[in-house]
């Protein structure tokens, strides 16, 4: 007895040892006979890097071999599972979010100073009294001027805690000394409804940009505000909506379906299943619905695309969208990275899948927009591919396809006046926003007096501002760029930004759509029935 009690501390410790090695490497999906076997792979990756790490001639940031580890596995797999780093999580998390703690502006980095473009409506700095055009020298006794300072470190020395203040010395034209403002920091929207406004005196235009937590409640605000002006169809605008959460999609969904209708389901490796319903919470079930999609439609807009198409419920206009039927779950790495890994794939309430094919690898994968290009796909509707073995009918006999992308009811071919090349080149660089913020720095009390509404009915653009433009152009860019071909898209386009900059809250969206091929063949629908 004096031996056993003598080494019963020494017992208790090694079997406690062993729990906790077994307990390490247990999963719970193994089967038994590998509960004490080791996990070769995971061993052989651990190993490359502790020997990287500790014997390697030279000194490696073993973070990035890390990253790039993950990358290369990540690589071998769909081309929508994806690495996060840490150092990007904050501005993901944001993102899909809907929010962010700050000052609340837009602005430009504009010749090496903040310049605010607009205080957002009812944020924290329209509050305290900074209007467009008001340079932002310093913040909490930092300057924020100068050539070195990168659009990161400003914008992290303007958010902080929220309700947390911020004092800004700030130069505005016209004033003989810097002005002292003191900006409490508040929840900022980051809006993924960008416009919702009475189209026609019987249709809502809705134009959703991505799908992220306060979509739905963005979406709801705006459907409830076009009913009480009458709405009696929606449009909902899905084009270059990337997608976002699959909840959400089903959310917005739910508003259009009556109860019990099938929006979706998901099937996973193992085939189980999931399907998700219409409930009878829809406040637009009775109501015509019109969705806009194209070839940059993706994800969450697709299930939303579907859904509607295969119950029969509303007209799909534009063009093939992206073709993306996979779902991600996003796992924590443990040290502030994540991994969105696929999980399932989602179909359609008829069932088909509209993913498109990927086992040529990642390149070949995205190469396929390219191929939609070059094979006229986007001109005409005769040239999208299809194949009967993935064709699907509706309950009122209506034929649809899987295997890449909703097709649309209607069709409609890009417009090659206002997207070409030229254009997607001044858009891209930036070259109409900052012009168009020139313009109105000469004097912005020239647009005092216009109402919103009165700019965007009867404002013009003249043909001085076109050539004004155009002498801005050659100034600053080393292409030969001439707008002759283009004159009447660049006013539509100038009018746009200018009234983005002056009144924000879907302006852009509602004069750019007033030349929009799309937006009129939907109008056109609409009157026939």
């Amino acid at each position: 007895m004096p031996y056993q009690k003598k080494y019963l501390p020494l017992v208790l410790g090694i079997a406690i040892a062993a729990g906790i090695l077994i307990g390490g490497k247990l999963d719970f999906t193994d089967a038994p006979d590998r509960l004490f076997s080791t996990n070769s792979k995971k061993d052989k990756l651990n190993r490359l890097i502790d020997y990287i790490e500790y014997d390697y001639v030279d000194d490696i940031n073993t973070d990035s071999i890390v990253d790039v580890t993950v990358n290369g596995i990540l690589d071998n797999l769909d081309p929508h599972s994806v690495y996060i780093p840490k150092k990007d999580m904050a501005r993901v998390a944001e993102e899909m979010r809907g929010d962010f703690v700050g000052i609340g502006v837009s602005f430009y980095t504009y010749k090496d100073t903040i310049t605010v473009i607009r205080a957002i409506e009812n944020g924290p700095s329209e509050k305290a009294g900074i209007k467009g055009g008001d340079r932002i020298i310093m913040a909490n006794g930092d300057s924020l001027v100068g050539k070195d300072v990168t659009d990161e470190s400003l914008v992290n020395k303007l958010k902080g805690g929220i309700n947390s203040k911020v004092h800004l010395k700030v130069y505005r034209r016209g004033e003989p000394k810097l002005l002292d403002f003191t900006v409490k920091r508040g929840v900022i929207p980051i809006k993924s409804v960008d416009a919702a406004y009475m189209l026609t005196d019987k249709i809502g235009y809705i134009k959703i940009n991505r799908f992220a937590e306060t979509t739905f409640k963005e979406f709801k605000t705006a459907l409830n505000k076009l009913k009480a002006e009458g709405a009696a169809e929606i449009a909902l605008d899905l084009r270059d909506n990337p997608g976002g959460f699959l909840d959400i999609a089903e959310k917005i969904i739910d508003e259009f379906l009556e109860e019990d209708k099938l929006i979706l389901f998901t099937k996973n490796k193992r085939g189980d299943v999931e399907k998700s319903f219409a409930t009878k919470m829809g406040d637009f079930e009775e109501g015509k619905v019109y969705v806009l999609i194209n070839e940059n439609s993706a994800s969450a807009s697709e299930i939303v695309a579907g859904a509607l198409q295969d119950n029969d419920k509303g007209t799909i206009i534009g063009r093939r969208s992206y073709g993306k039927g996979l779902v991600q779950r996003e796992m924590d790495l443990g040290d502030g990275s994540a991994v969105r890994l696929t999980v399932s794939r989602y179909y359609t309430p008829t069932g088909r899948s509209i993913q498109r094919p990927y086992e040529n690898g990642h390149k070949d994968y995205y190469d396929e927009y390219l191929e939609r290009i070059e094979s006229g796909e986007l001109l005409d509707a005769d040239k999208i591919k299809v194949a009967d073995s993935l064709k699907y009918t509706t309950p009122s006999g209506k034929i649809v396809y899987g295997g890449g992308g909703i097709i649309p009811d209607v069709f409609v071919p890009i417009d090659t006046g206002m997207f070409n090349e030229t254009l997607n080149y001044l858009l891209r660089r930036g070259f109409i926003g900052y012009f168009v913020f020139e313009e109105l720095e000469k004097d912005r009390h020239l647009y005092d007096d216009i109402s919103r509404q009165e700019f965007i009915d009867n404002f013009e653009i003249s043909d001085d501002l076109v050539t004004s433009f155009q002498d801005y152009l050659n100034v600053r860019t080393d292409s030969d760029i001439t707008l002759v071909a283009y004159y009447g898209e660049i006013k539509q386009y100038l009018k746009a930004t200018l009234a983005d900059q002056l009144f924000g809250n879907g302006a852009f969206e509602e004069v750019f759509n007033q030349n929009d091929i799309m937006i009129d063949e939907l109008i056109a629908l609409s009157e026939e029935q």
